[in-house]
């Protein structure tokens, strides 16, 4: 089945608007946090509610894609549009941050399939060499949910009531009626003919990958604050390498019906993939998550307004994923697109790490601008060089395995450079005012008894849990304070350099494959007309396989 423009396009808002869901959930969330976590008398417990949300839809990520190959896109991506709208709706009458917590879980298995099930219906019915040039309209959806998200974070935040509730439970309210939006387009124009192979559920691998991750994931977000030789985190560790050991049995009994079948990781393109989109997501999480932290902390910016200004960024990757998109349908040649961008991830994350206290604005703007760039230029060709390179049958698993990788490189690196920037932060913070205090403009502003208390304040081990007093500072007083912010930022961006540097050599590997001018649904179709026309009349095959009718996928 050939599917026109016009109902390629049609699909494609359907799809839009779910992982519309998933992206402005994640950004609307960053500004309006701290609200939430104080309404709820849980400032301490806030970072488990993004621990939940992160370890289930991060394991439901491969899940998706398995049983999508086997029974079909449709209701599972319906089912993760609907799961999600319940656990929004739950989020949004929580009572505590456990609460909230556990709803937040209930909510990241419906994320886990937005992604990586657009994704991967977009190769069931565009060919390889159109491909790319329709997923760029899906990191319009992103571009535009990290415009919108710490906006309406914002307002919703700021708001003491709205319709009589809360104004931060909005934010998991509006979630609602976007999802039934998205499930009526979904169920009205998501009709793809499927045809099914019975197949055994890798159920044993479900079980020891959620055994290996979820300590694992865990450790990552709470290694911080527990200390990461603690009791707890050792136990994390070693029943985590128990699971994954575990995990990687199953899959070698299970075959070519493992979850993730390790056969697919001898394909180059599919290794490269998967190791490229691991090293991509510590350098772009872990990386840029401290730029609204320099925005706000640095320039002075409040949360929405940072919001705002990362618009060049978005407006970097909505550029490189378009202009890459429409070079690989022109071409048909994808290979130079991830080499280009991880060099101009590289150039970005080197010009990051010599941004200071004093850097103008704007100059950072255009270093957010190479890095969009480059993430638009790397992310969707690779994602197309996988689903190319393996079996139409594969596509869920395959788009399921770079998705699920790439979250847990960003995982992975948020933990490590949080870890670092805290590390590093009180003695570049005191370093930094030792300095100052030789300079008579500070002494003199320091000598005001109101500024001696902030400046403790600022000087002390915690000054990133409230960082509000920076505000009230004298500018010659707060000036060391983002010098030593800055110093420390430079470090992290330093690592990312190093492990980006490590991603291009990685991306060098990625083999050059020609474009299928089929989609897998057509493949798919090809296939199975072809195994029919060699099957004797007696029927024996129709219990290996069969055709179900439009519309069951």
């Amino acid at each position: 089945m050939e599917f026109t423009h016009r109902q390629i396009l049609t699909i494609l808002g359907g799809l839009m608007m779910g992982m519309f869901l998933a992206a402005l959930d994640q950004t609307i969330m960053a500004t309006a946090t701290r609200t939430i976590a104080d309404d709820l008398h849980g400032f301490d417990l806030q970072a488990w509610a993004t621990t939940a949300f992160l370890i289930t839809s991060t394991i439901s990520t491969p899940l998706y894609g398995k049983l999508s190959d086997i029974y079909g896109r449709r209701p599972f991506f319906l089912f993760a549009i609907g799961i999600f709208i319940v656990g929004s709706f739950l989020c949004g009458l929580s009572t505590d941050m456990w609460q909230l917590a556990g709803f937040r879980a209930i909510q990241g298995i419906g994320a886990g399939g937005l992604m990586s099930l657009a994704l991967a219906i977009i190769g069931d019915i565009v060919p390889p060499r159109e491909r790319a040039k329709y997923q760029g309209f899906f990191l319009a959806v992103f571009g535009t949910a990290s415009v919108l998200g710490p906006i309406l974070g914002g307002f919703f935040a700021g708001a003491d009531e709205i319709l009589g509730v809360s104004g931060w439970r909005w934010v998991f309210f509006i979630n609602v009626p976007i999802g039934i939006a998205a499930m009526a387009v979904v169920a009205r124009v998501l009709h793809l003919p499927h045809h099914r192979i019975p197949h055994r559920i890798d159920w044993p691998g479900a079980l020891t990958l959620i055994i290996g991750l979820v300590p694992l994931l865990t450790v990552a977000e709470q290694g911080r604050d527990w200390g990461w030789s603690s009791g707890r985190a050792i136990a994390c560790y070693v029943i985590g390498v128990l699971g994954i050991i575990g995990f990687v049995l199953a899959e070698r009994a299970y075959k070519d019906e493992a979850l993730l079948p390790l056969r697919l990781f001898g394909n180059r393109t599919v290794a490269v993939g998967s190791a490229s989109s691991t090293i991509l997501g510590m350098a772009m999480f872990g990386g840029l998550m401290t730029v609204p932290l320099y925005l706000q902390i640095v320039k002075g910016s409040t949360a929405t307004m940072a919001g705002l200004q990362m618009i060049p960024f978005v407006v970097g990757i909505m550029t490189g994923s378009i202009v890459s998109g429409q070079l690989i349908s022109r071409t048909g040649r994808y290979r130079i697109f991830p080499i280009v961008g991880s060099t101009l991830m590289v150039a970005a994350l080197f010009l990051f790490s010599r941004v200071g206290a004093d850097t103008p604005l704007w100059r950072t703007m255009l270093v957010m601008v190479l890095m969009g760039l480059g993430l638009g230029s790397n992310m969707q060709p690779m994602i197309t060089a996988v689903q190319n390179a393996v079996s139409p049958r594969e596509i869920g698993v395959a788009t399921g395995a770079v998705t699920f990788f790439r979250s847990m490189g960003g995982t992975l690196g948020t933990a490590i450079f949080l870890s670092v920037l805290f590390n590093l932060l009180p003695g570049n913070i005191s370093s930094a005012y030792q300095d100052a205090a030789k300079d008579p403009a500070f002494q003199q502003a320091a000598a005001d008894p109101a500024q001696q208390a902030l400046l403790a304040q600022a000087q002390g081990g915690d000054a990133l849990s409230d960082t509000s007093f920076v505000s009230k500072l004298t500018d010659v007083v707060a000036h060391p304070f983002k010098v030593g912010f800055s110093d420390s930022v430079h470090v992290v961006y330093l690592i990312a350099l190093c492990i980006m540097l490590v991603g291009l050599v990685v991306v060098l590997f990625l083999p050059e494959l020609p474009l299928q001018q089929r989609s897998a649904q057509q493949a798919r179709a090809e296939d199975a007309l072809k195994a029919e026309n060699q099957t004797p009349s007696s029927g024996t095959g129709e219990q290996s396989a069969r055709t179900e009718p439009a519309g069951s996928a």
